[in-house]
């Protein structure tokens, strides 16, 4: 399962929305409203830490191969 971040859209702009964090799975559509305070909700996109890798690949590295 995905854990998704949401925000509150409040109706004053002078009011800080809420923001709050569901694990859902990635069929499951979208929430509309905050289960806790009734009100409208965006989903935040966030960067992902993705496939991070370190040091040089054995593909990249020169190396000398045997002949047969």
């Amino acid at each position: 399962m995905a854990t998704y971040i949401y925000e509150t859209i409040p109706k004053d702009p002078k009011v800080k929305p809420r923001r709050f964090e569901v694990q859902q799975k990635m069929s499951d559509p979208p929430l509309k409203v905050d289960p806790e305070t009734g009100l409208p909700v965006r989903r935040v996109i966030t960067g992902g830490s993705g496939a991070i890798t370190h040091g040089v690949s054995i593909l990249s590295m020169n190396v000398k191969r045997s002949k047969r």
